[in-house]
């Protein structure tokens, strides 16, 4: 073996690596937020967890992206630490699915069939499939799919080019020396954390080791605690994504480390004690690509099925070791973190988006509520929750702009463009709540109230107010466009009734039923709850819009929404619904 070889070694490696993380970023892509939707409603026990790590892990090929996922989670308050535990201990054995994949290439056979299964075969067609999709397919999901083929087709070519470069340390006579001190389980152990340490991947660190079992020359003494020492290396991810976050976030990492290096302290110890007990024949036999996968995914089962029953100890030994508890924020935001995985970042601020038109819905109901009876601790209560929805909007919509510059797929450049359109409209609901209790503030200090006549038409006009403003809410957060068509018409009503009822007011005014002080209150009020209906059709119209693929000029679509029939009939419908008395 040259220097070539060594050169070639690298390489070899960085087209791996290479790979790997273009075929992890396009499966993460596809995925979108589902995984993280799945983590937070499937981690209600260990074994929930268990089941959804491994899935999650053998979908997106890699463990440390769903370690860093959980980190910005727990970061973030959406996930407690109990719930990642099992999530954990899932993607340990989720991610030996790839030393699985990659032991088909000792394949050595004469049939037709079994050689095709070789990855060195068979990787070429993947590529070729996945160039073409890139370049002929206009869909995004499917240039997707092109691109974790490609990522595959690179990965393998990086492993045969590793294979190729360490085959001539089979005849040299020094390697198989060199390879002696390699006896010593606890160097091997050490060997196999640090080489995964510094290339943060225990798949690549993997292959490596199955590039080198090719040769002949390791045995499964040598194979197993550098295979366990990987499984410590892989930690390291997870203790850089630990810096500058919560302390709950931490204690992820901690649990862990803590879950391999106790598995490894365990295995080590049967390992040797047992072959110290019974002579282990397969000791000095050379081990193959398949002896590691094995190997791999045995130690892994193993670990998991020895801390699985002690998850809740688990939790308590990484409390202990970061011991100081967080304070409690008001509300929780998002990690840079999540910005890892994407489709999980958009998820989380869909989340907190609606958390935002909850919250801008109960603001404006709190107002209303003032202007039937006032209180000083509601004033309170809507002056907090409106800076509330100024802090939703500013850092919801900075992170979402920064989320537009990672690789997103087109169902979720669809939903950032819906949420980047109605926080908006969300904190303008809540400045005009504001505005209303400023109405309100302004009827009692003068101590004047409406008249009757005007008091029983405000009410009108409020309920057809809450019926728009919960409808609106409800297509949002279920992305709903039939219900999104409901609210036009309910718009339109209510511009109706606010135009009716300010002609009624000028004709009592006439008479001398109502004054000009009570006028001026009256003309703010109504124009405060036309804007909020405005801003509930803004909502509406964005929902149908990104949904039904409909992003021509707004105006152009209210138009031919407005003269289909089904709006006539839902208007006439509406206006007898919410007639002035």
């Amino acid at each position: 073996m040259d220097i070539f070889s060594l050169f070639t070694l690298c390489g070899g490696l960085a087209f791996f690596l290479y790979g790997m993380t273009t075929m992890s970023k396009s499966l993460e892509k596809m995925a979108g937020g589902r995984l993280e939707r799945l983590l937070k409603r499937m981690t209600s026990n260990p074994i929930k967890g268990l089941l959804l790590g491994a899935g999650i892990t053998i979908a997106i090929q890699s463990s440390s992206a769903v370690t860093v996922m959980l980190v910005g989670l727990v970061n973030s308050g959406v996930m407690g630490l109990s719930q990642t535990i099992g999530v954990i201990m899932g993607s340990n054995i989720g991610t030996t699915l790839t030393a699985w994949i990659l032991s088909l290439t000792g394949i050595e056979s004469e049939s037709f069939l079994l050689n095709l299964m070789k990855p060195e075969n068979f990787s070429p067609l993947f590529a070729l499939g996945g160039i073409l999709l890139i370049m002929a397919s206009k869909r995004q999901r499917r240039r997707d799919v092109g691109r974790i083929f490609i990522g595959f087709a690179i990965l393998m070519y990086g492993m045969e080019l590793m294979k190729d470069s360490v085959s001539p340390l089979a005849e040299m006579p020094g390697f198989s020396d060199m390879l002696t001190a390699f006896n010593n389980p606890l160097l091997g152990v050490l060997v196999g954390a640090v080489v995964t340490g510094v290339i943060q991947s225990s798949a690549a660190s993997v292959g490596i080791l199955q590039a080198l079992a090719l040769t002949g020359s390791v045995s499964y003494g040598m194979a197993i605690p550098i295979i366990m020492g990987q499984n410590i290396g892989t930690c390291v991810t997870a203790l850089i994504s630990s810096i500058g976050v919560s302390r709950g976030a931490k204690r992820v990492s901690v649990i862990h480390v803590a879950f391999n290096i106790i598995g490894t302290v365990v295995g080590l110890i049967l390992f040797c004690g047992g072959d110290m007990l019974f002579h282990f024949s397969f000791m000095d036999e050379a081990v193959g690509a398949v002896g590691i996968a094995l190997c791999h995914t045995v130690f892994n089962v193993f670990t998991t099925v020895l801390l699985l029953p002690f998850s809740r100890q688990l939790e308590q030994l990484a409390r202990a070791a970061v011991k100081e508890e967080d304070k409690t924020p008001q509300f929780a935001f998002l990690d840079p973190l999540l910005l890892r995985t994407p489709g999980a970042a958009v998820s989380e601020c869909a989340a907190l988006t609606n958390e935002m038109g909850v919250l801008a819905q109960k603001n404006l109901m709190d107002a209303l509520q003032q202007l039937q009876e006032y209180s000083e601790e509601r004033e309170a209560l809507v002056v907090e929750c409106e800076d509330k929805l100024d802090t939703y909007e500013d850092r919801l919509s900075g992170y979402l702009v920064q989320i537009s510059q990672h690789g997103l797929s087109m169902e979720d450049i669809h939903t950032v463009s819906r949420l980047l359109h109605a926080i908006g409209d969300f904190e303008r609901i809540g400045d005009h709540a504001l505005n209303i209790q400023d109405s309100a503030r302004e009827l009692r200090e003068k101590g004047v109230q409406f008249s009757g006549a005007a008091a029983a038409e405000l009410k009108v006009l409020q309920t057809a107010l809450e019926d728009i403003l919960s409808v609106s809410i409800d297509c949002f957060r279920r992305d709903d466009p039939v219900t999104a068509k409901l609210v036009e018409p309910l718009e339109e009503t209510i511009d109706q009734l606010t135009t009716e009822i300010r002609a009624r007011h000028i004709h009592r005014l006439q008479n001398g039923e109502c004054t000009i002080k009570m006028g001026f209150v009256l003309n703010d009020l109504l124009t405060n709850l036309e804007r909020v209906s405005d801003h509930c059709s803004n909502i509406a119209v964005c929902v149908i819009e990104e949904r039904e693929d409909r992003r021509e000029q707004r105006h152009a679509y209210l138009h031919d929404f407005k003269a289909a029939g089904e709006f006539a009939e839902s208007l006439d419908r509406d206006l007898e619904k919410y007639k002035l008395p």
